[in-house]
């Protein structure tokens, strides 16, 4: 086969591969330069975040279990004090008191709001206090667990757990943002967790038979230009 048309056939199946692989790469390419945009540290809050209190010197007493088998005992501190952290065979958590043993009840949206000042290395206001069940928890908290947002003037969001107290998560507007765009880069806005799917494998495959393509060309193309040139 004519070196020129070799050459032509590529280029052709190059540009149908590019046509199909462009608005992925293009994806691809700015949602990557976004994520790298800022430390992952500050795109995770960190500077948000107060220092967790030390331990207080304490006896503790061990918790009352109900006859529930418990999987994990962790004594804990946040700015109300020391606690036990008990998570449960069953998947459950909740907490209690680590002076007393006795069972803590849910947390309230006072406590919530108080326990999300503390995190918060800085004196930004509170604009609001959300409960979420585990099952309608917000898109930026998935972590199976019911909470409360507590979201502050700048829209960041401290996610306290509804029955432990823990600081589950800080969410800031550019980590929503880094969030979104990490959807776009995996190709799965809807879990964003889903990194081995169908599209995205099969975007990939083509992504590289493309810049293959493109490599090979650079040789028939020198090839052709020094037939043409003799």
């Amino acid at each position: 086969e004519h070196p020129g048309m070799k050459h032509h056939k590529l280029m052709r199946w190059h540009v149908w591969l590019g046509w199909l692989i462009g608005v992925p790469i293009i994806i691809w390419t700015a949602s990557g330069l976004l994520m790298v945009a800022q430390p992952i540290e500050n795109v995770r809050g960190n500077h948000l975040r107060s220092e967790a209190p030390a331990l207080d010197a304490i006896t503790p007493v061990a918790p009352v279990l109900e006859g529930k088998q418990a999987k994990s005992l962790t004594l804990q501190q946040n700015s109300a004090g020391p606690f036990w952290l008990i998570a449960y065979a069953d998947g459950d958590k909740q907490r209690a008191d680590a002076l007393t043993g006795a069972l803590l009840p849910p947390v309230s949206g006072a406590e919530a709001n108080a326990l999300a000042r503390a995190a918060r290395s800085d004196a930004a206001a509170i604009r609001s206090v959300t409960l979420f069940a585990a099952d309608s928890a917000p898109m930026d908290q998935r972590s199976g667990r019911p909470s409360w947002q507590v979201t502050f003037d700048d829209d960041a969001r401290f996610y306290i757990d509804a029955d432990t107290g823990e600081l589950i998560a800080v969410r800031t507007k550019f980590w929503r943002a880094f969030d979104f765009m990490w959807g776009l880069h995996i190709m799965d806005l809807q879990n964003r967790e889903d990194t081995s799917h169908p599209i995205l494998i099969g975007s990939a495959v083509i992504a590289l038979l493309g810049s293959i393509l493109g490599f090979v060309m650079l040789f028939t193309r020198r090839r052709r230009k020094r037939r043409a040139a003799r």
